[in-house]
């Protein structure tokens, strides 16, 4: 290939222009897949999100379930002390004594109660939290369905396109080494900051085919000698002649 120094203006604005008709082709294979790309994503994002709080509740569970039977453990402790007493009761040698223990009897047995409220309570709110994992669990299943659904027309769609898209990339590639390197910078640029992702306008009716602003006589034949780079002064897309965007158009069959 010729050193950067021997390609003309003429092969690099040609290159150019092909790079704008293979990226508006790409555009076309790419708008047919439509919002399922960002519809998978979105739905991948939401079920890791489901899947890390059902994570969590059962996570919470363990934990609660943990909580209750530590406090069986208590109240067997509780009771085992009221047992105690209540032996001591037998041998007891004075009021004061029998007070005393009897005291402690009605202390360890109020304990249970508590304890045993606290368990209601915490049993409570597990019955809560496996509610909510199995209406999360419910949900989850019906999003990983959709996401297959979706995915797998995704997969049918890139699948009828992969192919032709990945031989447009290759002549892109091809292309863009015969252009100008910053000339490619500059196309990308106005590319990503148009609606219509025309960075190379052809001259349609005496105007911008990008922007439709005039373009005055002179620069329309500066513009087919195809002897520097003009660019439309309005928005600033690269400009060059139709006869020239017809020669590259059959070169490419588009």
């Amino acid at each position: 290939m010729a050193g950067a120094s021997e390609i003309s203006i003429e092969q690099k604005l040609k290159a150019l222009y092909k790079l704008q008709l293979i990226d508006t082709k790409i555009d076309k294979l790419t708008a047919i897949r439509g919002e399922l790309p960002m519809e998978v994503s979105d739905l991948e994002d939401d079920i890791i999100g489901h899947e890390t709080r059902f994570t969590n509740l059962l996570a919470e569970v363990k934990k609660l379930e943990d909580v209750i039977s530590s406090n069986k453990t208590k109240i067997a402790d509780a009771k085992a002390l009221a047992k105690k007493y209540e032996k001591q009761l037998e041998n007891v040698k004075n009021n004061r004594e029998f007070d005393a223990l009897n005291k402690e009897i009605e202390i360890q047995g109020l304990e249970q109660q508590a304890i045993e409220k606290r368990i209601k309570n915490t049993q409570f709110e597990i019955e809560q939290k496996k509610e909510s994992i199995e209406v999360l669990r419910k949900d989850l299943e019906g999003r990983k369905m959709d996401l297959n659904q979706k995915k797998a027309e995704l997969d049918t769609i890139v699948a009828e396109t992969q192919k032709e898209e990945n031989e447009l990339i290759k002549v892109r590639t091809e292309a863009a080494k015969v252009a100008d390197e910053r000339l490619v910078h500059s196309y990308d640029r106005i590319r990503k900051s148009v609606k219509n992702g025309i960075g190379v306008a052809t001259i349609e009716r005496e105007s911008c085919s990008g922007c439709f602003a005039g373009i005055p006589p002179q620069r329309q034949s500066d513009i087919k000698q195809r002897k520097k780079i003009i660019v439309c002064e309005n928005c600033g897309r690269v400009l060059t002649d139709s006869l020239l965007a017809d020669e590259v158009s059959q070169e490419l069959h588009l």
